[in-house]
């Protein structure tokens, strides 16, 4: 039955998105910048409600009164393609992805993406690539949205943890905004590259704001590592051992929610 459900998720997604993506490529010319974003978005929550009734995949959510009233860069763990579905559904400001350019030339999904007003970072600027998401990314927040990345890079294992790569907390504190970490369990109902996806409970808990100024990037990774691992060791136990406290690589206190 596991596997049906999945199957027919697939197909859901296969069938679903070409023509939502179409019908994108066809408004979004007439439409202003908020109002694409939000097109998109409601394909983000019409899967998550798909998921909830097909899958059994709910949610919830907590630390939502910490998300601040301005220019802001969320850091978030990152375990499945759940959250990546999830937070331009259930966030309230447009969010910003940044990611590497050649998903530009992903079939429909790609393509919408190069319709909207995300950071997109092009490798091949070497040294330059920075300055450029740095620019795309302070243009994105004075419009009002927030940036989002993944500091870990790429997907997790439940329960285990990826190196956290600095260039978020660095894009924080050229622009001058706060981090607001961001902890969740999702990789229990989507598995990292499985087929397979199971009926439960998602918690995501949301940190208070870090402010960046007069941290360095090293710094604000740090407390950012520091919350986000203390914090999963908190929603989601279970996979981790009686005696697995994370233990900071350097001085830093966490900031608590």
């Amino acid at each position: 039955m596991r596997f049906i459900r999945s199957l027919l998720l697939m197909v859901f997604f296969v069938v679903y998105t070409v023509p939502y993506a179409c019908m994108c490529f066809i408004t979004f010319p007439f439409l202003g910048a908020a109002r694409r974003y939000w097109m998109a978005a409601f394909w983000c929550k019409s899967s998550i409600v798909v998921m909830r009734y097909l899958i059994g995949i709910r949610y919830r959510i907590e630390g939502m009164e910490n998300l601040p009233d301005g220019p802001a860069v969320l850091l978030s763990k990152h375990q499945s393609a759940w959250e990546t579905l999830a937070f331009p559904a259930l966030m309230p400001r447009p969010l910003c992805y940044v990611f590497k350019r050649e998903l530009l030339f992903v079939p429909f999904f790609g393509w919408t993406m190069g319709m909207l007003k995300m950071v997109h970072i092009d490798r091949r600027q070497g040294k330059d690539a920075f300055q450029s998401v740095a620019r795309q990314g302070r243009e994105r927040m004075a419009e009002g949205a927030w940036v989002i990345m993944f500091p870990e890079g790429t997907r997790t294992s439940v329960g285990q943890q990826g190196k956290y790569k600095s260039g978020g907390a660095r894009f924080a504190v050229a622009a001058g905004a706060p981090v607001v970490p961001i902890a969740h369990n999702a990789g229990h109902v989507w598995p990292r590259k499985s087929f397979l996806k199971y009926a439960g409970i998602v918690t995501m808990s949301i940190g208070r704001p870090i402010e960046t100024t007069g941290l360095t990037a090293e710094e604000v990774n740090l407390r950012v590592e520091q919350w986000i691992e203390t914090e999963m060791r908190r929603i989601d136990p279970g996979s981790y051992g009686p005696d697995d406290r994370f233990v900071a690589r350097s001085e830093g206190a966490a900031t608590r929610r």
